[in-house]
């Protein structure tokens, strides 16, 4: 599989004038409340263009389909960050029934580009739930009836954290030796907010952070700036990331490099 999947081009999206600035549009971001979503929504709105939040806070359900129809109305674009509320098998339920339900509306709506947030290497990991189920969104995308986008992310900067919590007690954190290539959220944003004001690739865009780390060395990394005196132990066995071998999750040579190194991003947010 090639890093960078684009397919045929399309001319069902026109987002630029004559003068190549972009036109003001109407988006509908799906998770548009989330950590990433909201940040999409701002950027969008600071940029000129009518974004639209959908959320269960919005009233929008994705997996009855109550309100979307109305978030959809007039919208050229859906940009779907939504997230399935488990990692679990229930996954794949969660998103084989919102990304079946939001390709309907979206055809009913005359939506003429869906733009999903996706993982690089997703396609590598079928022995994670979470991975096949985000793997299976893409599938249906694409056998879906409208030009597409799919912006493939490394890890998130911020939910290192989170990930050192699965496998922490009080004095010390089990990680895995896995190699990840994280970035921070403002970086995918940025990339999400150009791929979704521009014509569908009808492919990918994978997008990851500067440097590759292993992610038992991160989580050092990441004690020792935040002055916490817990021990790292790496276990191969430890948390989500031990079913990951080798560099399936590393972005390749084609992929969109952000500018934010993790070192830097990790002492402004002290």
């Amino acid at each position: 599989m090639s890093e960078f999947e684009a397919g045929p081009s399309t001319n069902l999206a026109c987002p630029r004038g004559a003068r190549g600035r972009v036109r003001a549009m109407k988006l509908t971001v799906v998770g548009g409340t989330g950590l990433i979503g909201s940040q999409v929504v701002q950027k969008l709105t600071a940029a000129g263009h009518e974004a639209v939040p959908a959320s269960l806070s919005t009233g929008v359900d994705l997996l009855t389909g109550e309100g979307l129809d109305q978030a959809l109305e007039g919208a050229e674009v859906v940009v779907n960050v939504s997230n399935s509320p488990t990692f679990d098998e229930a996954s794949l339920g969660f998103f084989r029934t919102s990304m079946t339900n939001l390709l309907a509306a979206g055809e009913r709506a005359g939506v003429r580009h869906q733009v999903i947030l996706s993982i690089v290497g997703v396609d590598q990991v079928p022995q994670l739930d979470y991975y096949r189920a985000k793997t299976l969104q893409e599938e249906l995308l694409r056998q879906g009836p409208t030009p597409y986008s799919i912006v493939r992310a490394t890890q998130f900067f911020e939910f290192m954290n989170a990930t050192m919590s699965w496998t922490s007690d009080d004095t010390t954190v089990r990680l895995p030796a896995t190699r990840i290539q994280p970035m921070a959220t403002a970086d995918i944003v940025d990339e999400v907010v150009d791929v979704s004001i521009g014509s569908p690739l009808n492919g990918i865009r994978n997008i990851a952070g500067p440097d590759v780390f292993a992610l038992d060395d991160l989580g050092r990394l990441t004690l020792a700036a935040q002055h916490d005196d817990r021990t790292v132990v790496t276990d191969d066995k430890a948390g989500l990331f031990a079913a990951v071998t080798g560099d399936a999750i590393i972005a390749g040579p084609d992929a969109h490099l952000a500018p934010t190194h993790y070192q830097d991003w990790i002492q402004s947010a002290r």
